[in-house]
């Protein structure tokens, strides 16, 4: 799958724009030509828990998210505003990159209080999600729900709990401003101190180029975190069948047929922006192969 990498390099970006035939080929061919551009690399970091599951794609109606990954189970609730009334779960891209962000910051700072001010507006630019017209209702709503809901991470096939009934944030995640344009974010905001102290023990290192280049996909996204943590640990190939990758990736998809071809689209795309990835089709699934890390080690 890293054929797009060796087209770019050996024949150039035009010739590879001019052989993609769809616009998923040449989402692809951009991200890798965005990766394989950058001149220095900058790194960003999210809690392991996240490479395992995952937050919901879509709004959901139920107040309970539940993911499992390899050995891990995520549990995530809604929070509730100050009428009793249930704001709902956080999803999608924008509250992917929000966190990641604020997971970021702490991992580089050293210290679970971040400052937002026009920093994070302005990182929220860069990684192609603007924040104004008709977006600013959706990164408002998506920043209300990171700040009100409650997480639990349980390890293994027991009970035995890695964060127990936290949340994202101390306090509140909110927009300076009115109406469709917002000014600035608040100046600062803490990490709950549990999310904070897993996320230290437990960082996942990622490349902002690679998040760019992926842009707000929040399936490629997932899948992008989960091999950044997944391929440069392994010792030996490991092939992971259709139905594990259904259960860790697939919800909101009530067929595994509709979910392969969005997993693949997405796979290949997520490849585009790791080119040390090493991932081959298998019979009844795929095959990871030990890979260098996503992102050099610092």
């Amino acid at each position: 799958m890293a054929e797009i990498h060796r087209l770019i390099r050996t024949q150039g970006v035009e010739e590879a724009r001019r052989q993609a035939v769809n616009a998923h080929e040449r989402a692809v061919v951009e991200a890798a030509y965005r990766v394989l551009s950058e001149e220095t690399e900058s790194i960003g970091f999210t809690y392991s828990g996240f490479a395992l599951t995952s937050l919901p794609h879509k709004e959901q109606e139920e107040a309970i998210w539940r993911r499992e990954g390899h050995n891990l189970t995520l549990i995530l609730q809604s929070g509730a505003d100050r009428k009793g009334q249930l704001v709902g779960l956080p999803y999608g891209s924008y509250a992917r990159f929000i966190l990641l962000f604020l997971q970021s910051e702490a991992v580089k700072t050293g210290s679970r209080e971040i400052e937002l001010g026009r920093s994070m507006q302005v990182w929220l630019g860069r990684m192609g999600l603007s924040i104004g017209g008709n977006s600013y209702r959706l990164v408002k709503e998506q920043a209300k729900r990171i700040s009100v809901c409650r997480l639990t991470f349980f390890a293994g096939t027991g009970d035995a709990e890695l964060l127990r009934n936290g949340g994202f944030v101390e306090g509140a995640i909110t927009l300076h401003g009115s109406g469709e344009q917002p000014q600035l974010w608040q100046d600062r905001v803490m990490l709950d101190e549990a999310f904070y102290r897993a996320l230290r023990e437990h960082p996942v290192p990622v490349s902002e180029g690679a998040l760019q280049a992926i842009g707000p996909r929040s399936m490629t996204l997932d899948v992008y975190i989960w091999l950044a943590y997944r391929l440069h640990a392994l010792k030996r190939d490991q092939e992971v069948s259709w139905s594990a990758l259904y259960g860790q990736f697939g919800a909101g998809f009530k067929r595994l047929r509709a979910f392969r071809a969005q997993f693949l689209d997405s796979l290949q795309l997520a490849l585009a922006a790791y080119p040390e990835a090493r991932v081959s089709l298998a019979e009844n699934g795929i095959t990871l192969h030990p890979s260098r890390p996503a992102i050099a080690k610092r």
